[in-house]
């Protein structure tokens, strides 16, 4: 894993969004199956009909270790993108994770193998293989569209993309807002007076 993702994978998503000014989040109805999971890496985009996960197992074969499948199947809630058996299949293959426009089933198997998975939900139903879909174009998932290399960053609280042209500026935006909210929450805590003072200034700005 190369050096900015490491440094990306230490930080909490909120500060990244805040250093792009709220920009680039994933819908909020994508979220983690378990809520440990995390992940930073490369994108490696999956564009795939409803019902088809063909390109997903071609993304799988083409991936290199840390990447993460990004995947747009047009929002799709009925059938799944995959299940156990595919998802198993990325971790042997070291993918850091999969973030889905979309849901996935085998909800019970996935989370006891403990891979990082990001979906709108689960269900039972399961996608065909009629061959079709595209991998490593530029997609839409979760209203962002994601070209492949973009960083993806999921943690709890969601998913932000970082445009790859704009990884070092936005990772040393995103430190400095750590320790900025850090500095502030030093100087007030236990101090009533000094929080009537910050709330006396915010709500004077307009």
């Amino acid at each position: 894993m190369d050096t900015l993702i490491q440094q990306f994978r230490n930080l909490p998503t909120t500060a990244i969004s805040d250093a792009m000014e709220g920009l680039n989040n994933l819908e909020s109805a994508i979220k983690p199956l378990k809520e440990e999971f995390h992940f930073a890496g490369r994108a490696l985009t999956v564009q795939m009909p409803v019902g088809d996960n063909s390109a997903v197992l071609k993304a799988i074969g083409d991936a290199s270790p840390g990447d993460i499948i990004v995947v747009d199947s047009k929002g799709d809630t009925y059938r799944a993108i995959a299940g156990d058996f595919v998802v198993g299949m990325m971790q042997t293959m070291e993918i850091g994770g999969l973030v889905v426009d979309g849901v996935i089933r085998d909800l019970e198997a996935i989370k006891k193998i403990n891979f990082p998975v990001f979906s709108k939900g689960t269900t039972v139903a399961s996608s065909g293989k009629a061959g079709v879909g595209q991998t490593n174009i530029p997609i839409s998932c979760g209203g962002v569209t994601v070209f492949p290399g973009d960083i993806i960053i999921g943690d709890i609280d969601g998913v932000v993309v970082v445009p790859q042209s704009m990884g070092e500026e936005i990772l040393i935006k995103a430190k400095d807002k750590i320790m900025k909210d850090k500095l502030r929450a030093e100087k007030h805590a236990g101090k009533p007076e000094e929080i009537r003072k910050y709330i006396a200034m915010m709500t004077n700005k307009a």
